[in-house]
């Protein structure tokens, strides 16, 4: 496969930072009341995935994979977990915005898999294949000053076809738009969020893993609701050159005792909790049950959240609970077999 997952597949780094700004026609999330309805997480109204989608299902009982112990052992099982995200004036997190009725906006791909690893969607009017409905104005990962060489997500669902049918659109490395030139970015994913269909195989996303980082971010709303209920997007700084669906994409090495990017774990049933409390115990719980996917190469033990200006009174707090568990509290579970397809 291209080069892209292996930067497309944006890596992630202790100080990853992103910040957030309401956007024409949408809003930034964590201001749109991030719910939860019945077993599904739900957004602006617009369901996350099926009930039965990979994102959402209860792995609390599935057997341990095989390889565990291996995988495990090349984890830095010793290293602490750490909350990457934060507050809008800290610009730090992965931002996301909501809205419907946005003009469609051409894309123009700087990195050599953009077209070809990237969901078309012809515009209106014109010969560009790439048309997607981000409002020039939707926030970047890391704020409109982050270093242009940064991850720069964007992160945005079209809330038409609300509550089963709506679509997440995310792009990585996008450029802060200029006039009415369109967005400018390494690559783009189309997500339907009615489906559970997997983008094809070897190909990215705005994640090495070819994953929607969305549905795995840990959302201000739902921790203060007192229940996440989906897996929780995290990284570690290496990989196997090798995926285990839904994830498509890999960005490793050839190297089988590394974990693939999709893995996935969950936190062991014999973890005492009852020393933990708040948000960090609703992050804890929700790791039991729903567990942790590997989506992206970057600092050890880091899961992924949005950027909320609610965090503001939760961080210490976050830090210092999730700083006394460690990769070898977790354990790997079984979902499926190592895939190299298309790589």
């Amino acid at each position: 496969s291209s080069s892209g997952g292996a930067s497309g597949g944006a890596i992630e780094s202790g100080g990853a930072s992103s910040g957030g700004a309401t956007g024409s026609g949408g809003t930034t999330g964590g201001t749109t009341g991030t719910a939860v309805t019945g077993s599904v997480p739900t957004i602006a109204g617009c369901t996350i995935f099926p009930a039965d989608n990979p994102w959402n299902t209860d792995i609390s009982g599935y057997p341990l994979n095989a390889s565990s112990a291996t995988y495990l052992a090349s984890m830095s099982p010793s290293t602490a977990f750490h909350p990457d995200w934060g507050t809008v004036s800290d610009e730090y997190g992965i931002p996301f915005s909501t809205g419907t009725g946005a003009t469609p906006q051409p894309l123009t791909w700087t990195e050599s898999w953009g077209s070809t690893e990237s969901d078309p969607l012809p515009c209106p009017t014109g010969s560009n294949k790439f048309c997607y409905p981000i409002p020039l104005t939707a926030p970047i990962e890391g704020g409109r000053s982050a270093s242009t060489d940064s991850d720069r997500h964007v992160l945005y669902i079209d809330t038409a076809g609300a509550p089963n049918n709506c679509t997440l659109y995310e792009l990585y490395n996008a450029q802060n738009p200029t006039g009415s030139s369109g967005w400018t970015a390494a690559n783009g994913a189309i997500f339907p969020l009615g489906s559970n269909k997997l983008r094809q195989a070897g190909w990215t996303s705005a994640d090495a893993a070819g994953l929607p980082i969305l549905p795995g971010l840990v959302r201000y709303d739902e921790v203060v609701a007192g229940e996440i209920r989906h897996a929780i997007r995290f990284t570690v700084s290496r990989s196997q050159q090798g995926f285990i669906n839904p994830a498509t994409h890999a960005a490793g090495t050839a190297n089988d005792s590394l974990p693939p990017m999709g893995l996935r774990l969950r936190l062991k049933a014999s973890f005492v909790t009852t020393s933990f409390s708040g948000p960090t115990l609703v992050i804890l719980t929700a790791m039991k049950k729903y567990g942790i996917i590997l989506a992206d190469n970057g600092s050890n033990w880091y899961i992924s959240g949005e950027t909320n200006q609610g965090w503001a009174s939760y961080m210490d707090g976050l830090v210092s609970g999730l700083g006394k568990v460690h990769g070898s509290d977790f354990e790997v579970v079984d979902t499926g077999a190592v895939l190299k397809v298309g790589l």
